[in-house]
């Protein structure tokens, strides 16, 4: 089958001129690379991307960074290409080596085929003055304490979507289809992954995570609670909430709430920005 990894950026060129370099070291290479840039015509200078990589821009809004409408604009290039399976990997991401190969493997399995592909993603510590080294990976990286991590060629049958993430995934072009992409009201951070998962599981589209698909999040500074998200995590929140009638992101709405720049409003099961006060 014909893969396809598909990366959306605005900034962040260091990362991903790492992911160029982790993507020429896999064991097998896409056969397509699109990467969509988000307002940010800059992309187009960022060095070591693979000779079948493509560039597509996608303008930003007054809402924010358009992180849905950019991955459909990325899955339908790559179809209209001829891939066969959608490789999404987030600019902030290395591939280990054998990530397109383990997700060829379980999107050939009829078992797995026509569900959603998951992969463990590994966290970086920062990297040395002289960059990362890619052959260390393995041993200066740890997993996520929340996701699952099946063993190298393992697949494990998933029972909870909202474990889903977009850091890393892959789908055929047929499940692509059938989930209808994501959802474009979304705008800005945070709650348009969790859709995309509801909206599949709602389709009886189940979920596996892929042992060995492995990725390695890039070191860089977040801010936990994520407080300059606010505004988007509010109204996105909101979208989901009128689409699926619960409330993804509770650890942020909960944390905002703590520190006082949000408040739940118990009657209409909305949270709503606490006015600053001087």
């Amino acid at each position: 089958m014909q893969t396809a990894v598909i990366t959306i950026v605005a900034g962040r060129h260091d990362h991903l001129a790492r992911q160029y370099d982790g993507l020429r070291a896999g064991l097998d290479q896409p056969d397509h690379h699109v990467v969509v840039a988000m307002g940010d015509p800059q992309v187009h200078g960022v060095p070591g991307r693979l000779p079948v990589a493509s560039l597509l821009s996608v303008p930003v809004t007054e809402a924010g960074l358009p992180l849905a409408a950019a991955r459909n604009a990325g899955a339908g290039a790559a179809i209209a290409a001829g891939a066969d399976l959608l490789i999404f990997l987030d600019v902030d991401c290395i591939p280990g080596p054998a990530l397109v190969r383990r997700y060829v493997e379980a999107a050939g399995d009829p078992r797995h085929a026509g569900h959603l592909l998951s992969g463990p993603v590994h966290y970086l510590p920062p990297p040395t003055p002289a960059g990362y080294d890619l052959d260390t990976f393995a041993d200066v990286a740890g997993p996520h304490p929340a996701r699952p991590v099946p063993g190298d060629g393992e697949v494990l049958v998933a029972s909870d979507h909202r474990l889903f993430w977009s850091l890393s995934f892959a789908v055929t072009a047929r499940v692509w289809t059938a989930v209808g992409g994501f959802c474009e009201d979304y705008a800005g951070y945070g709650g348009e992954d969790t859709d995309f998962a509801e909206t599949a599981a709602a389709a009886g589209i189940g979920l596996r995570w892929v042992g060995g698909a492995t990725a390695y999040h890039q070191h860089h500074p977040v801010s936990r609670p994520p407080v300059e998200h606010v505004d988007d995590v509010l109204r996105n929140g909101a979208i989901f909430h009128r689409r699926w009638g619960w409330w993804p992101m509770r650890g942020w709405l909960d944390a905002f709430t703590e520190r006082g720049l949000v408040r739940h409003d118990t009657d209409t099961d909305t949270w709503v920005r606490v006015a600053a006060t001087r």
